[in-house]
């Protein structure tokens, strides 16, 4: 057990601990799925997997309470893999290195999982507890939720008996959320020959690190820079003067993560690699005026690489610089209806080069389907002006807002006879599980809250401490005040 195992609640905090322990990226959940459905067992309660892999554990309602709807708490099991360059941790195998950091739990050089472990937590507390009133309690545990959100939509009816979900993958306390967006995953694939790296050349490796990153869909309106797009900007500028040639482009790991970092492997004549130099470290301070306020970290730098054999020819490279470079990225359109939201938004996640072609992967999210639409054209149009393919694939729906939520309202009063203020009735740009679970459940009344994460998808993710205990303070009288079941 971790410091952080006697912080208050400590039940919640206890349980987030043990996750932490157990590693579970995307794609690698099920060591902690099997603790859960363990757990679950040895508190007596009723525990199953559907074919996907999701858990969901019943809990009977407590005497007097079996009158009330029955609600369905839930979170998913996955967390973001993202670390530090020069922080050695392997995600499949290692634990999460929680600390204290004044106000705030963080993690050593990687992500934390407090999205969406904390709700994760919370969910096994309430499970634990024998002196929290509730009426029909279901637990659902989602896997894969940041990789594609496979365990929300493997989802099927006939599972779950709710009426009301309670989704705990917020963010913002006393920010409660009745509707967030959809997306659409993009790859432009560009595919490229080769030739023999010119007899006078140099290699060198141009980097660029110590951006902040983030999620894609809270942050994508803050301004941080994308790395694969301000790597793309340089060498669009001064590729010809310099004569570079690519050799390999790579940036960015998720999707959905903003990229904090990219790399390419160039060569050009000898002479001209101080003239490189220079130009990068005038580009640093370029960057650094324009983006310094939100970057205050940003770091350009140069270093020898070993000569490759073989370069893109220049046709290919041109494209190549074209695509990344004019690639939509960043706050496509704010909302019209709810102020201060974003409505569409793209995301150049991830560049990977093979040797034949170079793959370019977006994440396009909207609150409306036409503005979804729009920006999947935007990037066919993009592939076809420079004789590449796009295709699009893992479509997920937004979750449209419901004025008449029965939840809503009770969680409203709720919140204010609490705190004697009403918490925020938000739309969230990212993407939620829940409008997925509207396809199988249509009827079933939702919303989402949570404690306040900060920097979720970086390792700068961190929890203010604060925060959970009101989170679980809502959660328990949440469910103390769940209406009768008419």
């Amino acid at each position: 057990m971790s410091e952080i195992s006697q912080l208050s609640p400590k039940a919640v905090w206890q349980f987030f601990d043990q996750i932490c322990s157990i590693p579970h990226p995307s794609k690698h959940e099920e060591q902690l799925a099997q603790f859960i459905v363990e757990f679950a067992k040895k508190e007596g309660l009723d525990v199953r997997r559907d074919e996907t892999g999701n858990v969901i554990i019943k809990k009977p309602a407590t005497a007097g309470m079996e009158n009330r709807k029955g609600v369905v708490l839930q979170a998913h099991i996955d967390m973001v893999p993202q670390k530090n360059e020069e922080t050695v941790h392997d995600f499949t195998k290692d634990p999460i290195q929680p600390y204290i950091d004044g106000e705030w739990v963080t993690a050593k050089g990687t992500t934390l999982g407090a999205d969406n472990g904390m709700g994760m937590a919370s969910c096994l507390a309430v499970l634990a507890a024998k002196d929290i009133e509730h009426g029909p309690l279901e637990v659902l545990l989602t896997i894969d939720e940041e990789a594609g959100m496979t365990g929300a939509f493997g989802l099927k009816e006939g599972w779950l008996e709710g009426d009301i979900l309670l989704n705990t993958d917020s963010e913002q306390e006393g920010e409660v959320y009745m509707g967030c967006a959809g997306g659409v995953d993009g790859a432009i694939t560009l595919d490229i020959k080769r030739e023999a790296t010119p007899a006078d050349h140099q290699a060198v490796k141009l980097v660029l690190k110590g951006l902040k990153g983030g999620h894609s869909g809270c942050d994508i309106h803050t301004g941080r820079g994308n790395a694969n797009k301000l790597l793309a900007r340089f060498l669009a500028g001064h590729a010809d003067e310099l004569g570079l040639r690519i050799n390999n482009f790579t940036g960015g790991s998720l999707r959905n993560a903003i990229p904090r970092e990219a790399s390419v492997i160039v060569t050009l004549p000898a002479a001209n690699v101080d003239q490189l130099n220079n130009l990068f470290a005038h580009f640093q301070a370029l960057l650094s005026a324009e983006l310094g306020h939100v970057e205050t970290d940003i770091n350009l730098f140069t270093e020898s690489a070993e000569l490759p054999a073989d370069v893109m020819v220049m046709a290919d490279q041109v494209r190549l610089m074209n695509v990344l470079n004019v690639c939509p990225n960043g706050v496509i359109r704010m909302s019209d209806d709810i102020a201060g939201v974003v409505e569409t938004s793209l995301n150049m996640g991830v560049i990977t080069t093979e040797n034949d072609k170079v793959i370019v992967l977006c994440l396009v999210r909207s609150l409306t389907d036409s503005g979804r639409s729009y920006v999947e054209s935007m990037l066919q149009s993009l592939a076809t002006l420079a004789g590449a393919e796009c295709a699009f694939s893992g479509t997920y729906p937004g979750w449209k807002p419901d004025a008449d939520s029965e939840i809503m309202h009770v969680f409203r009063d709720m919140y204010q006879e609490m705190y004697g203020n009403k918490p925020n009735i938000m739309v969230i740009h990212a993407g939620l599980e829940c409008g997925l679970f509207k396809e199988p459940y249509p009827e079933m009344d939702m919303l989402s809250f949570g404690p306040t994460i900060k920097f979720p998808h970086s390792p700068d993710e961190k929890v203010k401490i604060d925060t959970v205990q009101m989170f679980w303070d809502q959660m328990i009288a949440v469910l103390k005040n769940i209406p009768i079941k008419k």
